[in-house]
């Protein structure tokens, strides 16, 4: 894929809190692109709530912020920030859900701030459990029986409907 020459300064959305078995990975993932982004001359900007992580590493990102990954925290690093891009797949769910958030709450189109890699419409996509069903079902890919209910009481009635085993998910 071609260099966009457009882009000057990036900011990573680090995974926070990484639990034992989990997280890790994208931590590695999210070190080894700042590195990449930097090697190749841009400027890039962390943000991440876990100080016990190798990409909190000063000589990591240019500039890295220790701060809670909310929306309102990662709004005000983008005011002060300015950057032009987003880095957000590389923080597991924790970034593509903040990502999300921003794109709802019109923060990327305010600061005119680009999400890079997987864009906002394919994250709902695969979020969405409907939706991804019936996008696994229109290519002829097989999905286990599967129902939507949004209330607790309607979930018993939800297990006749599906072959055991069952499970619920609140």
């Amino acid at each position: 894929m071609p260099k966009k020459e457009w882009i000057r300064k990036v900011l990573v959305i680090g995974s926070g809190p990484i639990v034992i078995g989990q997280a890790a990975e994208f931590d590695y993932a999210g070190t080894q692109a700042c590195r990449v982004l930097k090697e190749e001359g841009l400027e890039v900007v962390l943000v991440n709530s876990n100080p016990a992580t190798i990409m909190t590493d000063t000589n990591i990102a240019d500039k890295v912020y220790l701060e809670p990954l909310t929306v309102e925290s990662i709004e005000r690093i983008i005011a002060r920030e300015r950057p032009d891009s987003l880095l957000a797949g590389l923080g597991g769910q924790t970034g593509l859900n903040m990502a999300m958030e921003l794109d709802e709450r019109g923060i990327l189109e305010k600061y005119n701030v680009q999400l890079l890699g997987t864009k906002i419409d394919a994250i709902r996509r695969a979020e969405d459990r409907e939706d991804f069903k019936n996008m696994m079902l229109a290519i002829g890919e097989p999905c286990i029986d599967s129902v939507r209910r949004t209330r607790s009481s309607c979930a018993r009635s939800a297990r006749t409907a599906c072959a055991p085993p069952a499970c619920t998910k609140t």
